[in-house]
Order: C-alpha cells, then structure tokens, then sequence
C-alpha cells in the first residue's frame, strides 16, 4: 500500500508549513481553534454551496414531547431521511451516557426515503442500543437530551407570545446537546468505507456532522411546536435567535482513543490546515491588499464573539484575553492597510509578518485563532484541501526494509520519544482502562487498578523498546526476519512504516505520565477537527461546547445563504 501523499509533499510556497516538533506538542493541539477546515465549518459550507433541501415531512409529537418526527434530506445526487422519537424528559433516568436508560430524542439517518417499515423498525430497535439492529439503509443511530432549564424558558416564553432571552440563551448557546452518534458498523449501521468518495456524505465525519446538524434543526421545530401547542398566542423564534442556537456536544477521554487510532486522520486534518495556513501566509503584498479590509471585517467578528462570551473557563485562555489580543492585532493590520508598512518596513509577505510579530506575544488561542482568520482569505485552496482529506486506517509492514533504514526513520521521525525518560516514578503513573460499569474510557493511577488492561498507546515506551531489540541484531536483518523473532513489536513497525513522511499525526507526549493533562487532546478533537465553539472544560478531563454555533438554518440553505456565519454576535433584543 502506499501512502496518501496530498499532504506530505505540498505544493512549494514562499512560506513554509509550520513543523511537526512545534505543532505536534499537546498544549499546542490545545490551542487550535475552529476554522474552515474543521468538520462542521466545512459541512455546513458544503451544503450552501450545493444547496441542499431539508424538510419535515411529519412531525407528530404531542403537549408531553411524546411521539415521531420525519425529515426529508435532499442533497445533489440521492435523498436522506431522519427519522426521531421524541419522548417526555425524564428527571431520573436520563443521561449522556451509553449506559443510560432514557434520552428525551433517539434517532436514526437513513439512505432514502422513509418508510413506515423503516420508521416501525428504527422505533422498536433503537431503544435497545447494544441489543438493537439497524436497518441496512441506516449511517448513524443518535440520542439527545434537552439542557431543561434553557429550553423550557424558551418554551414558556414563545407560548407567552415573546421571544426568549438572548441573556438565557447565552449560557450555553443551545436547546439540545448530542449524547451519541453512532455509526460505521456500529449497531448494524452500514459501512462508511461502502460509501465511496464520491458519495454526499463519503467525506470523513460527514454523516455524523449531518446528525448533528438535524439535531440543532429538530430542537428548534421541537420547542415551537410544543408552544404551539401550549398556547394560541405562541410565536416562532426570530430568525436571528434561531440560527444564533447550535447543539451541545460533550466529550470526554474517548477521543484520546480515537486520536492515537487513527494517525493518518489526524496528519490529514492537521496537514491541510498547516498547508492552508502557509498558503495565506504566502499571499505577496500586492495581493494582500486586496485583502486587509475582509481580515479587518473577520477580526472584527471574532473580537464581538468573544467579548459577548458567557461561558466559564476553568483551564483555557478566557475569551476577554483572546478579545484584547485579536484587538491589537486589528490595530496594526489597520495601519498595514493605511501605511503598507509594519515597523517601518514593507513586507513582501504582509500576513507572514503579522504572524512574526505576534506569534511569541499573544496567547496560544488568540494566535490559533489569527491563523484561523488568515485561511478564509485563501477559501479555495482550503476546501480544495478539505475535500482532499482521505485517511485509510490500515498499517502495512515493508517486510524488505533494513533494520538500519527502520532505525534512521525512528531517530529521525521520533527523536521525542528516544529522549523521554521512562523510567522516572512517573513515566507510568497512570493507566488507560475501560470502566466495567459506565462502560466508558477511564484514566486513573496504576496502583489503583492493579489489574487493568492498559488501553493506551505507549509510543514512548514502545519505541524505546523496538530500538532496544534492534540494536541487539544485525543492522543488515531485514523487518521480516526481525518480526518473526519479535512478533510483539509488529504493530508498532508498521505503524511507524506506514506513516513515513508525514509530520502531523502523533502527539508528542507520554500520556500515561503524572504531567500529561488528558484535556489537551480532547480538546483538539473539538475545536480543531469537530469545529466545537465555546468548549468549557471540567476537572481537565471533560469538554462541552456548542457545534453549529449560528449556522443558517435549513431554510436559509435552501433559498442560498450568503455571509460569514460562524462566531456569531449575540442577537439584539
């Protein structure tokens, strides 16, 4: 097999994509903030462009919240269909866990047209999760839950005839939160690798994305619904508030799995933001004037989005220290527009040296964040980019390889892990397990759970012990002959084989170390890949945060919505 080479030999530009030491670090995976290319922005835009048509084709839910909801998904090529069950929140037994017993909506999209067949069968297996069966025309089963004091203050005030409180809203950002989007196998769901890639939801996440989307959309029509119901002088939610709402998105441990299984995803995702990146980095002065007004525009949008923040962070940068530095970041693109000059001088690359000057002076997010802005002056190039994202999970051993050619690739490619120290009291203070009764990821001190099974990727201590093994045979033995003597390292050679050349793809981090803060990487899953606004973090452990945090809503796709979207002002009341 040979690798996927989009994005490990970029095309050449006059800045260079940023280095793997520098972006691989988990405190700089942190800091990476939403952008073009993370999967939601990109969805979202996929389906603008291609004006996709969603629509509710029967909506029976009684004043309890009890009954079945259908929605018409038509995309370029082929029909979807989202199928919900709605039911009364209950105060005892729901939760966002798997291992829960009730969730207020349990859903399913399906390949085509709703059926009743499908309908009867989605309602009577979707319940029984682990024990049920899916259609073979079903992607991704689904459950949400309603945040119960924003959503019923919502309620209560349209079935008042009044708008909801912009204030309330706010705190949280949305009426809904995702508890689970299952799919790819899972419960029978059809394969995503039998889509294809030309498929309209054959791109990487892109199903899950769609279900999150219908999650935001069903929790809107919900909760008009039922004011209308409640009351004759019930009105709709404002156009503005409705699309300012998103769906929550929690997330714990789990995506720490997710992000050592598949490398080549992570290389992919982060290749082509780097790449985007140095692409707007590279626009010479005479372009970059045309652009300075739109980056102005975009700072300034990104600046209201974080002065307006409510939100609680315990860990991150708060959003008044990122607003303060994207400010004086306006300020001299202000006088680089006026002037053409930054300290005097003319670049030849303006966005390059704006980046210089703020890089070592500015918080981590609010530079992550400048980054973000610079891609959408080259949008092209970066859903070119996006589209290009394909990441295979199979490793393969090169079995003719020498041991010193494997060797050269190790030092060079892994320098990181040869120089951590693995035998310090704390190399292995933790473990990775699986709770046997959440039935959910779990990171707790090894003389705790003596008996775990550790489920985590050594690749410190890996390493270090295949160049151990190494040296003790014969620089000339091929891999093959080295594996067959030491079967346990074959994982690991083929891993470290199979991504040769690429930069992007390991954290450089111990993480079952005392100093590694578990949130760094959930956190990159979020806001870099999944497009999570708004993440708030407790106990360094878990995340929650709103997706599609002001996407248009299913009507504005449909009549084609133009504008920037994404960090959205607060609605005026």
């Amino acid at each position: 097999m040979t690798d996927n080479p989009q994005h490990s030999e970029p095309a050449a530009m006059a800045v260079a994509r940023r280095a793997g030491a520098q972006v691989m670090r988990p405190e700089s995976l942190a800091a990476i903030q939403p952008s073009r290319l993370s999967g939601a922005r990109a969805f979202m835009n996929k389906m603008l462009r291609e004006r996709w048509d969603i629509a509710i084709e029967r909506f029976d839910v009684d004043a309890d919240a009890s009954g079945t909801v259908v929605y018409s998904i038509k995309a370029q090529d082929r029909e979807f269909s989202f199928i919900g069950f709605s039911r009364p929140p209950s105060r005892t037994a729901r939760t966002g866990r798997i291992i829960g017993q009730a969730w207020d909506m349990m859903g399913t999209l399906n390949e085509g047209p709703a059926t009743e067949a499908d309908i009867d069968l989605a309602r009577r297996e979707i319940p029984k999760l682990y024990t049920g069966r899916a259609s073979p025309n079903a992607l991704i089963w689904c459950r949400s839950n309603r945040s119960m004091r924003v959503f019923d203050q919502t309620l209560e005030a349209l079935a008042s005839g009044v708008q909801p409180s912009v204030a309330d809203l706010s705190k949280v950002c949305y009426l809904m939160r995702n508890t689970g989007l299952d799919g790819n196998g899972t419960f029978g769901t059809r394969s995503f690798r039998t889509l294809g890639r030309d498929h309209p939801l054959g791109g990487v996440l892109q199903a899950q994305l769609l279900t999150a989307y219908m999650m935001r959309e069903y929790s809107c029509d919900l909760v008009e619904h039922l004011a209308r119901l409640k009351s004759d002088k019930a009105v709709p939610l404002d156009p503005s508030i409705r699309s300012y709402i998103g769906v929550g998105n929690g997330s714990a441990l789990g995506l720490i799995f997710f992000v050592h299984r598949h490398p080549r995803l992570l290389d992919a995702f982060i290749g082509a933001r780097e790449t985007a990146i140095a692409a707007a980095r590279s626009l010479e002065k005479g372009v970059a004037a045309t652009r300075f007004s739109y980056l102005a525009d975009l700072l300034e949008t990104a600046i209201t989005f974080r002065r307006q923040d409510r939100m609680v962070y315990e860990a991150f940068t708060s959003s008044d220290e990122v607003a303060a530095d994207l400010e004086e970041i306006k300020e001299t693109v202000a006088r680089m527009q006026e002037s053409g000059t930054l300290d005097g001088e003319s670049p030849v690359y303006p966005f390059d040296a704006l980046v210089g000057r703020f890089e070592s002076r500015i918080k981590p997010e609010s530079m992550e964040t400048f980054l973000s802005l610079l891609i959408e002056l080259v949008p092209e190039e970066a859903d070119k980019l996006f589209a290009e994202i394909d990441a295979p999970d199979e490793f393969v051993v090169s079995p003719s390889e020498t041991l010193e050619s494997l060797g050269a690739l190790i030092r060079k490619d892994y320098d990181w892990a040869l120089k951590t120290d693995m035998s310090s009291p704390d190399a292995y203070k933790y473990v990775w397990y699986k709770s046997e009764t959440a039935e959910e990821p779990r990171r707790g001190a090894r003389e705790e759970v003596p008996e775990a099974l550790d489920l985590g990727l050594d690749v410190c201590g890996g390493i270090q012990a295949l160049t151990a093994d190494m040296a003790d045979e014969d620089a000339g033995m091929t891999v093959a002959r080295f594996l067959l003597k030491y079967p346990q390292h074959r994982f690991l050679v083929a891993r470290i084989q199979s991504l040769r050349g690429k930069h992007f793809h390991t954290p450089r981090a111990n993480i079952n170390a005392e100093d590694f803060v578990p949130i760094d990487l959930v956190r990159l899953m979020n806001c870099g890949i999944h497009g999570v606004d708004k993440t708030r973090d407790f106990l360094n452990r878990n995340l929650r945060g709103v997706l599609y945090h002001g996407a248009p809503t299913r009507d504005e796709i449909r009549t084609g919505y133009t504008g920037t979207w994404f960090y959205p002002a607060e609605p005026v009341q």
